[in-house]
């Protein structure tokens, strides 16, 4: 494995590790938007994918066998993602699903994967419920419970807030668990909302609810939306005289943001467990690594897709594949909660999930996250 991941492998003595009888390919699915709205985000999860296979190939694989990533394109759809699930599953027989890069489109597929016995790893699904679908449901994307209390809490002490508008996406599975947990976070830290507005996916006029929410005089405004409306919001924001810093959710944290809004950019606080300004080890290899494959910064959405990756194949060594597809795949969904990896994103480590009607449930990260604000065209950690 890539000298840059230190790992834990706690249940290899336990499961029995033995090498490979023959070199073979391990087909891993990635279901990933690689056009329509949420292709920004999509593009980013493809990058750090196979910049980590290439990485793990070259250093002999796992256990001598070749990642073979089979990449397809879910578009952003809930529908499209399902039929891009039962395509790898059923006809590609892939060992473990990547992705939907979507809440939405999570919350729609990963049943299907569930179902089938197919470990499914989300690397950018962050909101409430996702995990609980069942125990096949693995994500290393930190949820916005965990997250947006902190982002809060250090924005609000930077920036003297004491009482907030909230501008959120109410039609979708991502946007709306924001809010759910923006609201919950403000009520426990006991800050005021002076008005609470929403819009749709796919608005691009914003300034009837900017409008309003000038008028009701906030410290700040909390935004819960995916960057194709927040990188607009915020424009338009700045452009009516709003100037007050923004808190958003984990759908603003993307270097797009400052090609959306330009100069407008500034002031934007968000949290995550990876910031390009984290200068560790494995996250300045990481950084330089994808710098000089792709010629361009990456963003939270490659780190924790490369990171995925790596905690994949930490799983993958401490199993013996059997050539049954299906006995190989419930062998990888049981030695994946066990992995713990320090890589581009940090410490991590696996929690399992309460499940829906009391079956068990699925596994979120365990990581520690990091708030940032926009400053000068560059995310600056505070703390």
């Amino acid at each position: 494995m890539n000298r840059i991941f230190s790992q834990t492998l706690v249940a290899a003595a336990a499961l029995g590790v033995t090498a490979f009888a023959q070199a073979a390919d391990v087909k891993i699915g990635l279901a990933a938007a690689l056009s329509g709205g949420a292709g920004q985000y999509g593009a980013a999860i493809r990058n750090g994918f196979q910049l980590a296979a290439e990485e793990l190939n070259a250093a002999g694989g796992v256990n001598g066998n070749t990642i073979k990533l089979v990449i397809e394109d879910e578009q952003g759809k809930k529908e499209e993602a399902i039929n891009v699930f039962k395509k790898l599953i059923f006809q590609d027989k892939v060992v473990l699903v990547f992705g939907p890069t979507l809440s939405n489109s999570a919350q729609a597929a990963d049943p299907i994967a569930q179902a089938a016995q197919t470990p499914v790893f989300g690397t950018s699904n962050t909101a409430d419920g996702i995990t609980s679908i069942g125990n096949f449901v693995f994500r290393n994307s930190v949820t916005e419970a965990d997250v947006l209390p902190e982002t809060i809490r250090v924005a609000a002490k930077h920036n003297g807030v004491k009482k907030v508008a909230v501008l959120y996406g109410n039609d979708d599975v991502f946007t709306k668990s924001g809010y759910d947990n923006f609201k919950k976070a403000l009520e426990d830290l006991k800050i005021p909302v002076t008005t609470t507005e929403t819009f749709a996916k796919g608005d691009v006029d914003f300034k009837a609810q900017l409008t309003k929410i000038k008028a009701s005089n906030p410290d700040a405004v909390v935004l819960s939306a995916l960057i194709a409306e927040g990188g607009p919001i915020m424009v338009q924001a700045r452009q009516l005289g709003l100037n007050v810093p923004f808190i958003g959710g984990n759908g603003m944290n993307s270097v797009k943001i400052f090609e959306l809004a330009k100069d407008k950019a500034d002031g934007l606080w968000v949290g995550s467990p990876w910031s390009i300004e984290n200068n560790t080890a494995e996250n300045s290899k990481f950084i330089a690594a994808y710098k000089a494959k792709y010629n361009v910064a990456p963003d939270q959405f490659a780190a924790q897709a490369y990171d995925a990756m790596h905690i994949v194949a930490g799983a993958l060594k401490t199993i013996k594949i059997s050539g049954n597809l299906q006995a190989d795949r419930k062998a990888l969904q049981a030695a994946l909660p066990a992995i713990k990896v320090t890589g581009a994103t940090g410490a991590f480590q696996f929690r399992q999930a309460k499940g829906a009607g009391g079956k068990p449930g699925g596994y979120d990260a365990v990581q520690t996250p990091i708030v940032m604000v926009t400053r000068g065209g560059k995310y600056v950690i505070e703390k």
